[in-house]
């Protein structure tokens, strides 16, 4: 046994790079799709179009720093 506590996330696995996603060539989410819409509005920008999973996260996590939303 270790000293965590079995119901712990484990913080080192949790978060992965969207590049080592197995599903990262696939198309976004609906979750992505409709998120991306908003934060491009707010960016000033028209949403971007044609991206994999993967892309539309790094692009969500860009667009959040721009807005400043996920902070």
């Amino acid at each position: 046994m270790t000293d965590r506590d079995s119901n712990e996330p484990d913080p080192q696995g949790a978060i992965k790079d969207p590049d080592e996603w197995v599903t990262g060539d696939e198309p976004p989410t609906a979750a992505q799709v409709s998120y991306l819409a908003t934060l491009a509005r707010e960016a000033g920008e028209d949403p971007p179009a044609g991206l994999t999973k993967a892309a539309a996260s790094k692009r969500i996590d860009e667009l959040q720093a721009e807005t400043g939303r996920g902070q």
